[in-house]
């Protein structure tokens, strides 16, 4: 049998019911578990993800920008979402800190083929992270999201500092509505 075809499964609507249900759910949790030891004995300080709460399905990942790049010691939180059909189909990966990238556009969205088209049953959260990660320091300016990021790439110093500037308005932002939050 195909790496990418899923095995016989009971069908799931995603829009109805967003956590699967069912014996592919007990598979789907053994894969997510399998993942998250992998992720916790890699110990790449540069990248992590965990559940988000009690919910296997729902996590939170983190990379730091890579060395050699405008990105680099930048920290940006994204959200995963599993489907039922995990690992057959690929998860919803979507920036939370908002990133100025040629392509990821201003709700988060990744344009990135192994999230979509090129997505096999292979990948992992891990080499999803990593991919984004080096995804930042090389945009692919052909298929843009965000045309403003895609036509500054070209003059680094330009990108960098407009970079930094909105990365430390939202980290200021952020940390306001945090503190506001805990009181």
């Amino acid at each position: 049998m195909s790496q990418n075809v899923p095995p016989q499964r009971e069908t799931v609507n995603i829009e109805t019911e967003p956590t699967p249900i069912g014996k592919g759910s007990q598979t789907v949790k053994k894969r997510l578990q399998g993942e998250l030891m992998r992720l916790m004995m890699a110990k790449n300080k540069d990248l992590s993800a965990f559940p988000d709460g009690d919910n296997l399905f729902k996590w939170i990942g983190t990379i730091i920008g890579p060395e050699g790049t405008v990105y680099h010691n930048l920290t940006y939180k994204l959200s995963f979402e599993f489907p039922s059909g995990y690992p057959y189909s690929p998860p919803k990966v979507k920036f939370i800190t908002h990133c100025f990238h040629p392509n990821v556009d201003n709700h988060g969205n990744i344009c990135l083929d192994i999230l979509k088209e090129k997505w096999s049953a292979l990948y992992d959260v891990q080499s999803i992270l990593l991919s984004i990660q080096s995804l930042l320091g090389e945009p692919n300016n052909r298929s843009p999201l965000n045309v403003t990021a895609a036509n500054m790439w070209s003059n680094e110093e330009a990108f960098k500092k407009y970079l930094l500037e909105n990365y430390n308005k939202e980290k200021e932002k952020a940390e306001k509505e945090t503190a506001a939050a805990q009181r």
